[in-house]
């Protein structure tokens, strides 16, 4: 019974796990944008103004990056204030591409990101792995 179980199960075993793990990690990269969505939410203004600078607060748990989308004015410096709050996505990093921001999110720990709205419209950020966990900033 022994090299039965050596040689067959334990094999069959680890090769289970490894395909529950890889679809449970594609899964978890895989969360499409909420601004694709035909119900998408109309963007909210959220955070509070110090010193004319718009402050956000964005929060990275197992839906993604909350809220989303937020409202935001072009020409108005924003800080975002960053949180992750889970590790079961591939969000460990905050990218913007149109301002070259690339910040990693190291887990519950608020990581503060500066830039300022140039122009008008939807501006997209996400994780590293090609934005598949993302949200959406609109910008007025």
């Amino acid at each position: 019974m022994r090299p039965f179980f050596s040689r067959i199960i334990k094999p069959w075993l680890a090769l289970t796990a490894a395909a529950v793990l890889a679809g449970a990690s594609q899964q978890a990269c895989t969360k499409e944008s909420s601004a694709k969505e035909p119900d998408a939410p109309a963007a909210q203004e959220v955070g509070r103004r110090e010193n004319g600078v718009h402050v956000v607060e964005l929060a990275v748990t197992e839906k993604g990056y909350e809220p989303s989308p937020v409202q935001l004015k072009k020409g108005e410096p924003v800080k975002l204030v960053v949180t992750r709050k889970t590790d079961v996505t591939c969000a460990t990093e905050l990218v913007m591409d149109e301002y070259k921001i690339d910040t990693k999110l190291p887990l519950n720990t608020p990581v503060e990101i500066a830039f300022t709205p140039n122009q008008s419209g939807t501006l997209r950020y996400g994780c590293a792995m090609g934005k598949m966990i993302a949200g959406t900033f609109v910008v007025d």
